[in-house]
């Protein structure tokens, strides 16, 4: 028997939950479901991640990513304290090691605080050593207000509540094609066919193929490609933990989306290292041998990902010799923290990040809708997805409720 509902979710990531369960909220007679063709929610980006709770201090002024951070982590942190989550407020450095990059570290001053990121304030190297003690650096920027927080945790929560309201959480369930229907989408799984109204992903490592299933028409085609790329951390063992009281993040170079590598202590009390980037040759894949060959192919096939890698080579090589050479990595880790020690590194855990490149081969740096008559796709959701998806939720629910004339 096909099953009907007025919404259906496909991806049951924490944005995927979180934008049904303000659906939900705002519209309780909707019928909705949350498609996953994993056996549990959050195995990919929502549950391989550091467990930032970001403040907002890098993020563009004006911005979706600015503003949605900073709204995002106030309430995931009243969300957790309404459902008995595990959080930290530890703080960050972020830290210049030398005067070359000084003048990058008072550009995030002003963005952070042009943000209305609270606290900030910059310390020399006597305040580095009270925040951090074995931290090196000429100068920082303190982040009193960044966190940490298990978001494996919310996720299972967000599920938990969304079928105690009824929600149906479909998990492997694999879209194979989202069709037009007469009044709706006919969407077709590995499990069978539901019929929909409308369709709302949130795939995050598969965002473009989802959205290319439901392309009518060749003009709707995102043309972007998300190009996985993995990350790599190695965790200190525990007699090195105090090396790092929260987190210690380096000045990031404004032309990359990603931060290089830098210490995060984790809500267990573990302490994280890393991670590096280097190019996935699966959109799945957590380990250096993993390959899946349509993953490969349809990456080296984009043209913007060719353009990417002609313009950054010299980066990419960088990072796959830290990948694979464990002094490279300790060496730039030993930049930030000295004490830190070969023997006190143990390899793993590890991510990969969906990051969408458009086919001029710019990295699509903040979030990116596609929306059609009876479908709204995300994208992009680079982070701080994980902080801001309650207020990415909201977003969401705000463009489908206009968009589908949804009433409550």
């Amino acid at each position: 028997m096909t099953q009907r509902y007025d919404v259906v979710m496909v991806g049951a990531g924490i944005v995927g939950l979180a934008t049904a369960r303000e659906l939900h909220e705002r519209a309780p007679r909707l019928r909705i479901a949350v498609l996953d063709k994993e056996e549990a929610p959050g195995r990919h980006q929502s549950g391989h991640n550091s467990g930032v709770l970001h403040a907002g201090v890098y993020y563009r002024p004006g911005s979706l990513k600015a503003r949605l951070c900073v709204e995002g982590k106030a309430r995931m942190e009243r969300f957790a304290q309404e459902n008995d989550i595990a959080f930290e407020t530890c703080g960050k450095l972020i830290v210049a090691l030398d005067d070359s990059e000084l003048g990058r570290l008072d550009d995030l001053l002003e963005r952070g605080r042009a943000n209305g990121v609270p606290g900030l304030r910059m310390v020399g190297p006597e305040g580095i050593r009270e925040i951090e003690p074995h931290a090196a650096g000429v100068r920082a920027i303190h982040v009193p207000g960044t966190g940490i927080i298990d978001f494996g945790r919310v996720v299972e929560v967000l599920a938990d509540q969304l079928r105690a309201d009824g929600v149906d959480v479909l998990l492997g369930h694999e879209v194979r094609a989202i069709d037009d229907d007469a009044g709706g989408q006919r969407v077709t799984t590995s499990r069978g066919v539901l019929e929909t109204r409308y369709v709302v992903s949130c795939a995050g490592l598969h965002a473009d193929r989802v959205a290319r299933l439901s392309a009518a028409a060749p003009a709707a085609d995102p043309g972007l490609q998300i190009v996985p790329f993995r990350g790599d951390y190695y965790t200190l063992s525990p007699d090195a933990r105090h090396l790092c009281r929260g987190l210690i993040y380096p000045v990031p170079d404004p032309s990359l989306p990603f931060l290089g590598v830098h210490f995060t202590k984790r809500v267990d009390g573990a302490v994280w290292a890393g991670p590096n980037a280097v190019l996935a040759t699966a959109r799945e894949g957590y380990s250096r041998t993993d390959f899946v060959a349509r993953d490969a192919v349809e990456t080296l096939r984009h043209p913007g990902f060719r353009r990417l890698a002609r313009t950054y080579w010299r980066t990419g090589a960088a990072e796959v010799w830290r990948d694979m050479s464990k002094r490279a990595f300790l060496a730039e880790l030993r930049r930030y923290v000295p004490e830190v020690r070969s023997d006190q590194l143990t390899f793993g855990p590890s991510g990969v990040r969906a990051q969408a490149v458009d086919p001029d081969g710019s990295m699509v740096d903040d979030f990116r809708l596609s929306v059609q008559p009876s479908s709204l796709h995300v994208l992009n959701a680079p982070s701080p997805a994980a902080t801001a998806s309650l207020a990415i939720a909201g977003r969401l629910a705000d463009e489908a409720m206009k968009e589908f004339s949804l009433t409550a």
